[in-house]
């Protein structure tokens, strides 16, 4: 027979996958956990220690991650689930509003943000180079500048041949 405890991380860790494989808004998916664990009449209505609901909130910033890295990913532009640039700025400013609320250090993941971005706009950049299509963000040029200054890189590290790539 399992002990309680045995049981009440089970749980956390059934929840920390529905949490973390998630939709476009993992905080959702976060509080529907923490009401499910603890307050739903069908529920196990369980407290849950300070390390059970970190393992939640790693839940939610790994969702975070994955969903603001995936329209940074040239190789995800032709798939049904890229969002674009624009979608990745608007993630990436939820996750640093979720990062505030809950006292998470982000720096971690603004370090592979800012390279996954640094990345697709040199990939952007090589594709104009050769002719080829691309260099094409459905974002303006200002939320374009505002995402690389959110995640530490200069408005110089953008390719000049890719300012007139932006909507507006």
């Amino acid at each position: 027979m399992m002990t309680q405890t045995i049981d009440i991380d089970v749980l956390v860790e059934d929840e920390w996958y529905a949490v973390r494989y998630s939709g476009e808004i993992p905080e959702v998916a976060y509080h529907g956990a923490l009401f499910h664990l603890t307050e739903e009449h069908n529920g196990p209505q369980i407290e849950l220690s300070k390390d059970q609901q970190d393992r939640l909130l790693e839940a939610v910033a790994l969702r975070y991650l994955d969903i603001t890295l995936r329209d940074l990913l040239p190789e995800n532009k032709d798939t049904g689930g890229y969002r674009g640039l624009k979608r990745s700025f608007i993630n990436w400013q939820r996750f640093l509003l979720f990062c505030e609320r809950y006292s998470i250090d982000g720096e971690v993941y603004r370090k592979m943000i800012a390279a996954a971005l640094t990345d697709l706009l040199q990939h952007e950049n090589r594709l104009m180079e050769r002719g080829e299509p691309g260099g094409e963000f459905n974002c303006s040029l200002a939320e374009l500048l505002s995402f690389m200054e959110l995640v530490g890189l200069n408005s110089a590290d953008l390719p000049a041949s890719l300012t007139n790539c932006c909507l507006g």
